[in-house]
């Protein structure tokens, strides 16, 4: 034994010697020649690195994929939660016993003009308030009929529930005084009674009133239950109390809070005022409604997020398997390598040399992995969007994020390969077959 390790050690001198490296320039490390012996060892085997480079792409692109669809996803939430209003508080008329039966929104008399005056002008979190007064109806113009809704309103309206306009004017208070036959119509009733013609400046027929076209709003889609918020007629409620509905009471007053933080707590404030003024005693229940239905939205948008977290640590799992992949192929080329590191170590390589270079070989996998996967999570990303139809954002952050995981892993599943190949004795590793 002790002849064999002999003539071992005189072998690795005179391969020492022959190619001209001492043992203090083998130990230097040149960067180049790690790289270029890294492509050498990883191409050598071509269908076991794509197969590894494969499982880093999948695991990449899934998360990104993951979290451009989740931001999308909680993107429409929050659109629908602007759409909504300007820290809307909605209150309804409605709500109260009556001989055990419980009275509607159009039943309910007792919520009037005065209940608005009082609410704005008592209640300093509420900035901005409108009445509502709305019905079904059925429009005219021409040949062209359309069944829509409308609601009357005042010029608050607009902004308390972020209304904007297209071409035209919205309604002056002025025409709300006189009860003018003005209205301000949805995209959804501007393409069914006017196709392509400009409505500004065209009159209707709301049942048997002749109205005024004199705006068309900006379009809004959807609403988070499914109901088209463009089918509607905009116009003063004067006008809808007396010429349409014939009442001189509300179906709801609309308002908007100072702030997000203190809606609950003007809602709050707004039913003491409300209960006070209608002279409810303490045992009886209210006779209108104060709903939140940003509660709702805000619910589905912290879902939506708890969701897409959830997703992330599940696609997540396939980077795990992937560097799983990266650390057996590495276990396995250190044992086909076995004589190859004890030649290098033998002629003056150092521990942190040989580390490098199969530590090196694994980050290379887990980057083109990476690479690959950026690319196919942002092209799967465009793609879903298309096919469901929704505005994808890629997040750079993500990007970012998964490109520094795919060297994180390449780093972490390549260790322990590269430190199990550094620690190989040069004797044991030359004897190797």
């Amino acid at each position: 034994m002790q002849l064999h390790d002999a003539m071992v050690r005189s072998w690795c001198n005179f391969i020492a010697e022959f190619s001209g490296i001492s043992k203090k320039r083998a130990g230097i490390v040149n960067y180049e020649a790690l790289l270029r012996s890294a492509l050498v060892a990883l191409l050598r085997n071509k269908m076991r690195s794509i197969l590894t480079v494969l499982g880093i792409t999948i695991g990449i692109a899934a998360v990104i994929c993951v979290v451009a669809i989740g931001n999308a996803g909680q993107a429409r939430v929050q659109q629908q939660l602007n759409n909504l209003g300007d820290n809307f508080v909605w209150i309804e008329a409605g709500g109260r016993a009556v001989n055990g039966v419980r009275t509607g929104t159009h039943d309910t008399k007792t919520l009037v003009m005065a209940d608005a005056i009082a609410i704005k002008n008592q209640i300093s979190l509420i900035k901005s308030v409108s009445p509502n007064v709305d019905d079904p109806v059925q429009v005219i113009y021409g040949n062209q009929n359309w069944h829509t809704s409308y609601r009357g309103v005042s010029p608050e309206y607009f902004d308390i529930k972020r209304w904007y306009v297209d071409q035209g004017a919205i309604f002056s208070q002025d025409d709300v005084d006189r009860a003018a036959d003005v209205c301000v119509i949805g995209k959804t009733v501007r393409e069914q009674l006017f196709g392509v013609e400009n409505p500004v400046g065209k009159v209707i027929r709301v049942n048997n009133l002749p109205c005024k076209v004199v705006a068309y709003l900006h379009p809004k889609g959807l609403s988070l239950s499914g109901q088209d918020q463009d089918d509607t007629i905009i116009l003063p409620y004067t006008t809808a109390q007396k010429k349409l509905k014939g009442i001189t009471w509300l179906d709801d007053i609309l308002c908007s809070a100072v702030s997000q933080d203190v809606v609950k707590m003007a809602g709050q404030e707004a039913t003491a005022l409300l209960r006070d003024r209608h002279h409810l005693r303490p045992e009886q229940e209210d006779d209108f409604n104060v709903r939140n239905p940003e509660d709702i939205i805000q619910a589905q948008l912290d879902a939506s997020k708890t969701l897409t977290i959830l997703l992330i640590a599940i696609a997540s799992v396939s980077l795990i398997v992937g560097g799983i992949g990266i650390m057996n192929v590495m276990l396995v080329s250190v044992t086909e390598r076995t004589r190859e590191i004890g030649v290098r170590v033998a002629i003056g390589a150092t521990e942190a040399a040989i580390q490098l270079q199969f530590l090196g070989e694994s980050i290379m996998l887990s980057l083109v992995g990476g690479v690959a996967g950026v690319l196919v999570g942002v092209f799967g990303s465009y793609l879903v969007g298309q096919t469901l139809g929704w505005p994808i954002e890629m997040s750079l952050e993500a990007v970012l994020v998964a490109a520094m995981f795919s060297v994180a892993v390449g780093v972490f599943f390549g260790y322990y390969p590269a430190r199990k190949a550094s620690r190989l004795d040069p004797i044991e590793a030359l004897r190797y077959e």
